[in-house]
């Protein structure tokens, strides 16, 4: 017998879903599939198993779950999801409860119920059926995270102290009366919103985690609760969106959106009918060079699938430029990860076609973090990361809006003003600057490498062990 498990890592998202199962017994089970599903498949017939069970941990809130997408690819699977804590779904899969078990040749796989970060969580514990309580591996969904813990609020305030206390004994009387050894492998890696400050590695053990991870050191609910709410992160908008959407059951799509190729005349026609959303996915800086009127830039890099959450409205239709034509399938994959589906198509030739038509550009200036230093005083300086990020320090003077709440907070800042925007690295900046364009600020410039840049130039800081 030779244990299958793979981990299989969608960047972006920061999400982490298992392939666990048997080459001898020639079986295997997945574990929190992403929407686009065919990896699996792929790393199935890559370790001669067949997928005969898929095991959803909680209701997701991050990302669309592929749980049915894959079923649907799948002769004999089902799909299996938690009975507990009241949990109801719009389509039928097998309920578990706690307690339940399956075998997969010799691995054995048993569900916890284990509450916290929602009423309905599970996670899965990993043991040789020879040895059926001596678990060697956890999959702890998004309960527990390498150096964190999942957050305790995403269902809303008058959830979130029951959720609390239930995550804190789900710490304490469940994880941690886990041996040392046991492996932990949690949903999510670094860069999540499904819990405070989660570390770089992508697994950990119950000995690293008991010694070291914060979340597991209270040793009362209220103080736990306090620290829990306090360290959470913002809630992207489009969180509510996705639980609905995977309690109801995602729409099984077969294959990924059609999105046609339109001339530059027919991107200009639906620009004017606004049949869509402009959404330009070059990188900043051939953006700032020049544009559609109108566009929106969300890089197309992996985290384009947390921003197009944040920023667009998955009922309205989108319109698209790319870099080239070939990075058309890439970053559809990064729309239906968060459940963008619906699309107008896409500029062929990209913008070289358009600059052919002879059809009108914009431009975005570009600065530098040391013209940014020099010009400080003179400019309307715009800060658009995270209420944490500003927390540990920032450029003197400048003016603090998270990047989701541009739209908002746009009349707090003055449309005649020179305005120099920055973030961690120039991504979120030019986001932002994209959409002070469309609201009418024309003495704009973007920040490339932003925070990352002024901290490497060693250029004042304030707050947070600044000036």
């Amino acid at each position: 017998m030779s244990l299958v498990f793979k981990t299989i890592q969608t960047e972006g998202i920061a999400e982490l879903s298992y392939l666990v199962g048997d080459d001898d017994e020639g079986i295997a089970a997945v574990f929190d599939p992403r929407a686009d599903c065919d990896v699996y498949i792929e790393a199935a017939r890559e370790t001669g198993v067949a997928i005969t069970h898929i095991f959803e941990t909680h209701i997701h809130a991050d990302l669309v779950s592929g749980s049915r997408e894959l079923c649907a690819q799948l002769e004999s699977a089902k799909i299996y999801a938690s009975g507990e804590g009241g949990a109801e779904y719009g389509f039928a899969p097998e309920k578990l409860k706690d307690g339940d078990r399956f075998t997969f040749g010799k691995v054995l796989v048993t569900a916890r119920h284990t509450p916290g970060h929602t009423p309905e969580h599970m996670s899965y514990l990993l043991a040789e059926a020879d040895h059926p309580d001596e678990p060697w591996a956890v999959l702890t969904g998004d309960s527990l995270f390498v150096s964190s813990a999942g957050r305790p609020d995403l269902l809303g305030e008058k959830h979130t102290t029951k959720l609390a206390e239930q995550q804190f004994h789900t710490l304490r009387d469940f994880y941690l009366n886990l041996p040392d050894h046991v492996m932990i492998y949690p949903n999510h890696g670094a860069g999540s919103p499904c819990g405070a400050d989660i570390g770089a590695r992508l697994s950990s053990t119950i000995g690293y985690e008991r010694k070291f991870n914060k979340f597991l050191q209270f040793t009362d609910a209220k103080s736990f609760t306090d620290y829990a709410i306090k360290t959470a992160p913002p809630v992207p908008h489009y969180y509510p969106i996705m639980k609905k959407m995977n309690a109801e059951g995602p729409k099984v799509l077969g294959n990924l959106p059609r999105v046609p190729g339109l001339s530059p005349k027919a991107i200009k026609d639906a620009i004017e009918k606004r049949a869509g959303v402009l959404v330009d996915v070059r990188n900043m800086l051939a953006f700032g060079g020049g544009h559609i009127a109108g566009a929106l830039n969300i890089g197309g890099t992996p985290i384009l699938s947390i921003w197009a959450g944040w920023m667009l409205d998955p009922e309205k239709p989108i319109l698209l430029v790319l870099e080239n034509d070939d990075d058309l399938e890439k970053i559809v994959r990064l729309f239906v990860r968060t459940g963008y589906t619906k699309f107008v198509g896409y500029l062929m030739g990209g913008m070289k076609a358009w600059h052919a038509a002879g059809f009108p550009l914009e431009r975005l200036g570009q600065m530098s973090v040391h013209e940014l230093n020099e010009r400080n005083s003179s400019l309307q300086v715009l800060d658009v990361r995270s209420p944490a990020e500003w927390k540990r320090g920032h450029v003197r003077g400048a003016h603090h809006i998270y990047v989701p709440e541009l739209r908002n907070r746009i009349n707090e800042l003055d449309r005649n003003k020179p305005t120099a925007v920055y973030c961690g690295s120039g991504y979120r900046a030019s986001i932002a600057t994209s959409i002070l364009k469309q609201q009418g600020f024309n003495d704009l410039w973007n920040v490339p490498g932003s925070w990352e840049a002024w901290k490497k130039a060693k250029l004042p800081v304030e707050g947070a062990g600044g000036e």
